[in-house]
């Protein structure tokens, strides 16, 4: 049957912002999950936030897991670098759609904070700086995601909900294979691997985050899963919960979450996050564990509600296959219990 990379979706979609938009709320956002083959090296979330509130000022955030427990961090604001709508630039980190929906590099040359799993799940916020480049060239593998585009409910729930202001307005995700370098404590290391990119163009509003869980990977195979799900409501109406399975060939096959790790300890790597997805063919269970965890457990002072937070690489076995791939998964900090 083959496989549409573009999902249907305009090409011009995967290009950026040339202008500040008219609404100082709109943003511009590109992100990207990397894990390596090996299990060694991830990458669990690093992202450019452009709001037009601070046009010539973005946002970037990065994590970066190590084998042993090693995570290195960053959460600041660069200087944009504007001009070039296949572009997504700040400060030391660089998106830049190669070819839409077939090719997007990404690069990072500068400094951040060095600190160790242990330390995030404690709340200690004692870190060094230390000096960090990596690159990566990923290649899309599997046809985008559009969220809520595969259940009629789910588009429902983004037009007339807070998860629809949560999600951020139009947004989509795909799954790649991907090549890189990272140079981390005076030594560089080459990988091959996997992840996501997320693309997403709207107003985002977060005051009323509750927590979700959102888990996705691509296998050697061809393979592929993802869904994303929010935590109950206390007044019992629905939330978003869509996601789909893929057989490495043709369209998506839509699913939802019948079983998800939702986040209620911090823990290490090794904890059990397996989960169960139904579809219109019956139940897929997908065994998943820790590996390369980061947790941000710290207040913010500007939303102190907002939930723990935790991004990072998990092992995932599926019919005999296996992978690293993503999980990122948030709780309101009443509903963790705490270690000691």
């Amino acid at each position: 049957m083959g496989i549409d990379l573009t999902g249907g979706i305009d090409p011009a979609r995967e290009y950026f912002f040339a202008e500040r938009p008219d609404d100082p709320e709109m943003r511009d956002s590109a992100s990207m999950w990397v894990s390596d083959d090996q299990g060694e090296i991830g990458l669990p979330r690093f992202a450019v936030e452009a709001v037009a509130a601070k046009w010539e000022h973005h946002d970037y955030q990065l994590n970066l897991g190590l084998r042993g427990g090693r995570v290195i961090r960053a959460r600041d604001t660069g200087d944009s670098r504007l001009g070039d709508p296949a572009a997504l630039a700040t400060g030391p980190l660089t998106f830049r759609c190669a070819e839409p929906f077939r090719t997007w590099t990404a690069e990072f040359d500068g400094q951040a904070d060095a600190t160790t799993i242990g330390s995030l799940i404690d709340g200690d916020p004692s870190s060094a700086r230390t000096d960090l480049r990596f690159s990566v060239t990923a290649t899309m593998a599997v046809p985008p995601w559009i969220q809520g585009a595969l259940q009629p409910d789910a588009a429902e729930r983004l037009s007339n909900s807070v998860e629809g202001d949560l999600m951020g307005g139009p947004r989509y995700e795909q799954l790649f294979r991907c090549t890189g370098t990272v140079t981390a404590g005076g030594r560089t290391r080459e990988f091959s691997g996997s992840g996501l990119r997320i693309r997403r163009q709207g107003v985002r509003r977060l005051q009323e985050f509750r927590g979700h869980c959102w888990q996705s990977a691509l296998f050697p195979s061809g393979k592929a899963f993802g869904y994303i799900a929010y935590p109950p409501r206390p007044d019992g109406e629905p939330t978003f919960n869509e996601g789909f399975v893929y057989d490495g060939d043709g369209d998506l096959i839509p699913a939802r979450v019948a079983s998800a790790p939702w986040l209620r300890t911090l823990e290490p790597a090794g904890e059990d996050v397996s989960l169960v997805l139904e579809t219109a063919r019956g139940q897929v269970r997908i065994g998943g564990t820790t590996a390369l965890p980061t947790i941000d457990a710290f207040h913010r002072p500007r939303m102190p509600d907002f939930p723990v937070l935790f991004q990072g690489g998990v092992r995932y076995t599926w019919d005999g296959e296996e992978t690293y791939g993503m999980l990122e998964r948030s709780t309101r900090r009443e509903k963790i219990t705490w270690p000691g």
